[in-house]
This record gives structure tokens, C-alpha cells and sequence, in this order.
């Protein structure tokens, strides 16, 4: 008799306790939960360990590639669906997940994800359909050593489920800015790194493009005023990556 392959869920966090349970319920039915914890300070990692995770609490940060990297590296399981703690499965795609690891035609799967932004679901502006590679067999990808925007990695072809993943993505405005900032640092820093040096018009550029991108080639607007404060948001992020990347330049330079 065979026996039915194991599934491990690999997650990262930095302060996620206001999400972390509800999304370690949603994945109860794997076999295995490892909680990669950046030193936070609001009880996420306690949350993860009462709720039957097994937690690794680090103090640096490489990135989201890199650190989901060390959550994948960790795993023990035949089969890794890599989450991020705003996200959730619902019994569909739960279903679905433990149907295609005992019976799998590849190796590594995406699956449809549907995300809210203040509280609605956007369903155009480049986010539905959103395709996202989550589930694989062990050993057979990886993230993308990537600070940001990271994507997993694979020579293998790709199969594709049904059932949406659904992602908490922007909460409230508040929750928005935050991220914000912290991409937009995140993407600065790779620009730096790679030796770029914008001017403001570059910012403004990149922000201007963004918000068109977002809002009419994307067709943002279909989403009414969600849309409308998507493609600004998006417009935000870019132009203060591209600026915050000019400051960077500025600052070394003038203290060099």
C-alpha cells in the first residue's frame, strides 16, 4: 500500500499576530507548519506554536526571497505550499491541494489568487486573474534570491489548479501605507545595489506610469474608487522606491 505524501506549509512573519491564526486554521489539514519568525514584538511567534506550528525565530533580514528560502529549506514534507500569513485556503482549494499531491500530473502547481484591497475584492487593475506558484514537491524549486517581488523558481512544467487562494492583502489604509514604505525601501535598495542612480524625473516617471498602468491599461477603473486608490497607491510605491533610491545615491555621495 502506498503511502499518501506529506505536506508541509512554510510561512515568514514579522509581526502578523493579528493574522497568523486565522491562517495556520485554514492550512489544519497539512501534516507539517513552519513558521520562519523576524524578531516580532507582538506575540506572532507564541500565536504560531500554540496553534501547532513549528516556529524558527531569526533577528536578520535578507529579503522575502531569501527568507522563504530558509522556511522551504526547513520544511520536511514531500509536497511545500509556501503562504504568506495575510493569506488563507479555503476547503476548495484545501480539497484540491490533497487531491493533487497523492495524484500529481507535475511537480509544481499555481493556483488563482483573489485579493481585497480596504476591505473589496478588486477584479481587474492586473490583480484577477493573479496566477501565483505556491505548491511543489520538495526539492524540485525555490524562491528567487530577491528582496522583493520574489518568484519561484523551477525547470519543471507547471500545472495549474482551480480553487483561488484567497489574500487579506490591504486591510485598511493605514495597512497600505505601511506597506508602502516598506516595499518601496525594499525596491530601493535593490536599485542601489545594482549601482542605479535615478534623478526626481525618473520618479515622477515611474510613478505616472504605474498609476496609468493600474488604472487604464489594466482597466483599474472598472473597480470604481478601490481601483481609482489601487493605481494611486501603486503610483506611490513606485516613485518613492525611485526616490528613496535618489537619496541613497545623494547620501553616500555627499558623506563618501
Amino acid at each position: 500500500m502506498q503511502n499518501t505524501p506529506s505536506l508541509s506549509v512554510a510561512i515568514i512573519t514579522r509581526d502578523e499576530a493579528h493574522n497568523i491564526e486565522a491562517c495556520l486554521r485554514s492550512v489544519a489539514f497539512a501534516n507539517e507548519i513552519v513558521v520562519v519568525d523576524q524578531a516580532s514584538s507582538d506575540g506572532t511567534d507564541e500565536r504560531a506554536r500554540a496553534a501547532g506550528a513549528r516556529v524558527i525565530r531569526v533577528d536578520d533580514w535578507l529579503g522575502f526571497g531569501p527568507q522563504k528560502n530558509r522556511a522551504i529549506e526547513a520544511c520536511r514534507g514531500d509536497w511545500i505550499l509556501s503562504l504568506d500569513a495575510d493569506e488563507r485556503v479555503g476547503p476548495e482549494l484545501g480539497a484540491e491541494i490533497a487531491q493533487v499531491i497523492c495524484d500529481s500530473a507535475f511537480d509544481v502547481y499555481e493556483m488563482p489568487r483573489r485579493s481585497t484591497y480596504c476591505g473589496r475584492f478588486i477584479e481587474h487593475a492586473g490583480w484577477n486573474p493573479d496566477y501565483c506558484r505556491r505548491l511543489f514537491r520538495r526539492g524540485t524549486a525555490r524562491f528567487s534570491e530577491t528582496r522583493v517581488h520574489e518568484v519561484l523558481i523551477t525547470n519543471r512544467p507547471i500545472g495549474r489548479l482551480r480553487s483561488p487562494l484567497i489574500h487579506y492583502s490591504f486591510r485598511s489604509m493605514d495597512e497600505v501605507l505601511v506597506k508602502i514604505n516598506r516595499y518601496s525601501s525594499e525596491g530601493a535598495l535593490i536599485l542601489a545595489t545594482n549601482g542605479e542612480t535615478p534623478g526626481l524625473g525618473k520618479a515622477i516617471f515611474h510613478g505616472l506610469a504605474a498609476f496609468l498602468r493600474t488604472y487604464v491599461l489594466r482597466a483599474g477603473f472598472l473597480d470604481g474608487r478601490h481601483g481609482f486608490m489601487l493605481a494611486v497607491s501603486n503610483a506611490e510605491g513606485s516613485y518613492y522606491k525611485y526616490v528613496k533610491a535618489m537619496l541613497m545615491a545623494e547620501w553616500t555621495y555627499k558623506y563618501e
